[in-house]
């Protein structure tokens, strides 16, 4: 399937990009990301980060379909 993926502040700067639409077999964010994490080796793990579908916020195990918008959003450090 394929899936367009966005990345926002600290996760657009490890990944170089945006966003990119990619041809994929992940069934959910997470497996998603952990095959971002392999073409993008800067990103971290998403542990405390949080993820959209279609812009709404989205559980990492939820099921993602073909032509899903994925947003991933890195933890955030607050003062």
């Amino acid at each position: 399937m394929k899936v367009k993926v966005r990345y926002f502040a600290a996760f657009r700067e490890a990944a170089g990009t945006e966003t990119e639409t990619l041809e994929t077999a992940a069934v959910s964010p997470a497996e998603l990301f952990v095959e971002c994490a392999k073409r993008h080796q800067p990103l971290q793990k998403y542990s405390a980060s949080l993820v959209a579908i279609n812009d709404e916020m989205a559980d990492w195990e939820a099921l993602i379909s073909d032509g899903d918008e994925i947003l991933f959003f890195p933890p955030v450090a607050g003062g």
